[in-house]
């Protein structure tokens, strides 16, 4: 029923959206110049409001590709062969382009990474568990993984961002699964994951969020809690010693390891918009002039231990020494590095 909403209604409302402020941009225009003066930063609404219409634009446009390629496709009989999977690729590495380096430029973000360089997995399927905290940090990954890693990424979010029209669409042409953060007890998650991370091969990734959601104080008590309520006290207490992170959650990483058993891990932490996340977080940041830090760790397949409980203590180690780099590089705490 959900799904029907979001094709039948949400889409058709996204690109009818798009026109109208596209005819209406002249007066957005004056209206967000005259407020600029009287806001504090620089601009701050006409940054906010191109970024606006170049969310719509794209959104309007990858809507209408995405149904012409249906049509061409046989009605979507053929859109899941690999050619057209490809295709649909192709138009995600394109859109995030278009739309990092607009962003970057209009709210003067920079990225820098730390760790193995991007050609530092050759001919291996990788593996990638990442933090979980702030706006866009899925989408900021998955930038860096298909630009610099050029890597064609397999990725499990959150159910919340399929209302997003032009996401659910694409993201349910190529390889990737929209979970619950808090699935009933009948959801099967482990083999939605194990299907998932199948069949990897030389340049996929396979992309996952142990935590399950962003970082919030609220969020941590309650992973704590919920550690306790499982009987696992030293787990909790392991937890309660993590500050900037939530507990993870091993079973899907476990899934994942067990479907893809040739593939590395590779572990990403970043800090620099951990603070922003509601949306008057981020008007009260605009302009950011703000730096984004990427740390990467590669572990070879043969440095993870075998055994269930053994790869829970893993994953318990690695996410504490992410707790521990988070604290040494939140952005007050940083001198000025180069993007």
């Amino acid at each position: 029923m959900r799904h029907g909403f979001r094709r039948l209604v949400l889409a058709p409302a996204v690109v009818g959206l798009a026109v109208v402020t596209w005819v209406t941009l002249p007066v957005w225009l004056l209206l967000a110049a005259a407020l600029s003066p009287v806001l504090p930063g620089r601009w701050r609404a006409l940054r906010l409001l191109w970024l606006l219409v170049l969310y719509l634009t794209t959104e309007a446009l990858v809507l209408v590709v995405l149904l012409g390629w249906w049509l061409a496709s046989g009605f979507g009989r053929r859109v899941r062969t690999p050619y057209w999977e490809g295709v649909h690729y192709d138009l995600v590495q394109g859109v995030m382009w278009v739309f990092f380096r607009e962003a970057r430029r209009v709210l003067k973000l920079s990225i820098a990474t730390d760790g193995p360089a991007p050609d530092a997995h050759p001919g291996v399927p990788i593996l990638v568990a990442c933090r979980h905290a702030g706006p866009g940090d899925s989408f900021t990954l998955i930038h860096a993984l298909m630009h610099w890693y050029q890597r064609e990424p397999r990725v499990v979010l959150k159910d919340t961002l399929a209302w997003d029209p032009a996401v659910d669409v694409l993201l349910n042409r190529i390889p990737a699964r929209f979970i619950a953060p808090n699935p009933g007890p009948d959801a099967d998650l482990a083999s939605l994951i194990h299907a998932l991370a199948s069949g990897l091969d030389e340049n996929d990734a396979f992309v996952i969020f142990p935590e399950g959601g962003n970082f919030t104080e609220e969020r941590r008590d309650r992973a704590i809690a919920r550690l306790r309520r499982l009987g696992l006290e030293r787990m909790a207490q392991r937890a309660e010693q993590m500050t900037t992170v939530l507990a993870p959650r091993p079973g899907g990483l476990i899934a994942a390891l067990d479907a893809a058993p040739d593939a590395d891990v590779v572990l990403v932490a970043h800090t620099g918009l951990d603070h922003l996340l509601t949306v008057g977080d981020l008007w009260r940041a605009l302009p950011m002039d703000k730096q984004i830090v990427m740390r990467w760790w590669q572990v070879p397949r043969e440095e993870i231990p075998e055994g269930r409980e053994a790869r829970i203590e893993w994953l318990f180690d690695w996410w504490e020494r992410i707790d521990d780099w988070i604290k040494q590089n939140r952005p007050e705490d940083r001198g000025p590095r180069g993007g």
